[in-house]
């Protein structure tokens, strides 16, 4: 005979096991300025461990949707969840302090600093000594391997004594990753990470993503769709605020709705950006 009450226990188990696979979720998610409405009602779900790109055209929506989730504005409607704690009306302080940083955003990068210094800035407000000015520089080596470590990973090892004015574009960007990893982030969030980018360095930021990813969740707005493409587990695609597909690479670049949304009309290019 069938057990009733193990279909409850079952049901509750896997109700536990999607809710520890969800890292954010956001419910009706709604903001409007004035009569006009920038996010509409917009539903998302963030697997841990995912890559997952917010994407869409000019307009869409997408900085304000990243402004709601970081707390620089207050959602007319709607709820936001991190790690199924309710974080909507919290203030962006305490959102930083559960984990949830948005790169490319911070100022944690001082031109006149050098690569090496820069990071242990970064690492320094994790031990809340970071307005100490009057403390020796000596405070600071106990950060040096760590930081080291942390510039590695963004393959700027051989450029730790470098000013950071002197860095390339793309180098810049590698740095301001090498930051945000400081803070020990268990959400990024990339704001445009490879905007204004050549090729080469474009190819060379996007291999940095996917290598840091690891451990880590990624949610990050995004235009270029060849990177979209290369490292996206998921992707939602804002159209006037509003999520019109939410899927893997294949089945959004495929859909009509986004196809039209980007091309204005119901062409396959998109699907071409493999």
């Amino acid at each position: 005979m069938c057990n009733p009450r193990r279909h409850v226990l079952a049901g509750l188990l896997k109700g536990h096991v999607l809710s520890a696979e969800i890292i954010l979720e956001t419910r009706g998610l709604t903001k409007e300025f004035k009569g006009f409405v920038a996010v509409n009602q917009v539903d998302l779900q963030v697997k841990r461990g995912h890559i997952h790109a917010l994407i869409g055209p000019n307009g869409a929506g997408k900085t304000t949707f990243f402004n709601l989730l970081t707390k620089f504005l207050p959602p007319s409607a709607g709820s936001i969840s991190f790690n199924g704690a309710d974080i909507t009306h919290e203030k962006p302080a305490q959102t930083a302090r559960r984990g949830i940083v948005r790169s490319f955003q911070i100022s944690a990068v001082f031109p006149h600093m050098t690569v090496l210094d820069n990071v242990r800035a970064a690492l320094q407000r994790n031990l809340g000594t970071s307005f100490h000015f009057w403390r020796s520089e000596k405070t600071l080596w106990p950060l040096h391997d760590r930081a080291r470590e942390l510039l590695a990973a963004v393959d700027l090892q051989d450029f730790e004594q470098e000013l950071t004015v002197n860095l390339p574009y793309g180098r810049k960007r590698a740095l301001e990753l090498a930051t945000t990893l400081a803070l020990e982030p268990e959400l990024m969030l990339l704001d445009e990470p490879t905007q204004g980018m050549g090729h080469e360095d474009v190819d060379r930021v996007t291999q940095l993503i996917k290598k840091v990813s690891s451990g880590r969740t990624i949610l990050m707005v995004e235009h270029n769709m060849s990177v979209v493409a290369r490292i996206a587990d998921r992707i939602t695609v804002l159209q006037r605020g509003a999520v019109i597909a939410d899927g893997t690479y294949d089945e959004v670049s495929r859909n009509p709705l986004v196809i039209e949304a980007y091309m204005g009309t119901h062409d396959t290019e998109l699907a071409g950006a493999h």
